[in-house]
């Protein structure tokens, strides 16, 4: 599979020639749209060790402050891919209203078997909260939008609770979870990686419970994707598959040696230098190495929505995986 992307990125630069400068004759101009989270690492370390533009790619990087915003500039086609880190459920409830919008060409997420933290149950250091058994007349934060709003509902009922009574859940961007918990509007948040270290690491909050939703939903578990629109795939394939190479570039390299590029992460994120030692590291898949596990994995998340009657029908979410011939032109 990467010989095959490597032949159709003539432009640029393959996994084992990325450090070679090439002359392009055409820079060729990419918009993303990503969200400050650990799972985006991989972009992070695209953009600082210029992997794009040595593939002759300019890239228009938007910062968004929510996964629904992400897909929504997808949608509407304002971006021609989300990097690893976009909303694995939300691309998958967007194909079902506007069949054929995306190709997801990576996941990423954490797990307790891989020991890779993906998220975290997040409370003061003194509740007496310790599971979503306990969360019983509480309030309870999460990722804002449809996506979190649902793995909530589960984690909640999984717990012998009732979702739309027994507890009272809301929507807080990323930047606000923890000062939430820390100031008491909410009694705990359900929050990605970096939200945990970062509450670790202020010392007003703490995990509760780290990997929660892999004990309950899949384990290995992937809430983020990356993404390709169909429409930047079929209008610039040879440029898709350029995306798809970098990325997973990117990738090789951060799994690699993650101590040597986590540096990079404060200037994306809201981690602090400070904190960089407690960073946990996430597990970020490429095109190249999806597998039955990873795949089976995403099934078992896409299928909650289903059971909360967000989805109508069903879906396969093998059909929406990026294939090579979908980037042959």
């Amino acid at each position: 599979m990467k010989t095959f992307l490597s032949a159709l990125a003539v432009a640029g630069v393959t996994a084992a020639s990325a450090g070679q400068a090439m002359a392009c004759d055409k820079m060729e101009k990419v918009t993303s749209a990503w969200l400050p989270i650990m799972q985006t690492t991989a972009y992070y370390v695209a953009l600082e060790e210029k992997l794009f533009e040595k593939a002759c790619i300019e890239i228009i990087s938007n910062k968004m402050q929510s996964p629904n915003h992400i897909i929504d500039a997808l949608v509407g086609g304002r971006a021609d891919f989300g990097p690893p880190g976009a909303a694995a459920g939300i691309a998958m409830l967007a194909e079902e209203k506007f069949p054929g919008t995306f190709k997801v060409f990576g996941l990423q997420g954490g797990g307790i078997k891989i020991d890779r933290i993906n998220d975290g149950l997040i409370v003061k250091p003194d509740s007496g909260i310790e599971s979503f058994a306990d969360l019983k007349g509480k309030t309870l934060g999460h990722v804002p939008g449809i996506q979190w709003r649902t793995i909530s509902k589960k984690m909640v009922k999984a717990a012998g609770l009732d979702p739309d009574k027994d507890v009272t859940l809301t929507d807080l961007a990323v930047a606000m979870q923890v000062p939430a918990v820390a100031g008491g509007s909410v009694d705990a948040t359900l929050s990605l990686e970096p939200v945990g270290s970062i509450a670790v690491a202020s010392g007003k909050a703490k995990r509760a419970m780290t990997n929660p939703v892999a004990s309950v939903i899949a384990d290995p578990f992937y809430s983020g994707a990356a993404v390709l629109t169909t429409k930047f795939m079929k209008e610039r394939p040879e440029v898709a598959a350029k995306v798809v190479e970098v990325i997973d570039e990117a990738i090789d390299l951060v799994n690699a040696d993650f101590e040597k590029y986590k540096v990079i992460i404060p200037k994306y994120t809201a981690i602090q230098e400070s904190q960089l030692d407690l960073l946990a590291q996430p597990y970020l898949r490429p095109f190249y190495d999806l597998n039955e596990t990873d795949l089976n994995s995403y099934q078992a998340f896409v299928d909650i929505f289903y059971e909360f009657g967000v989805m109508k029908e069903k879906m396969n979410v093998r059909e929406k995986m990026l294939k090579k011939e979908d980037l042959a032109g």
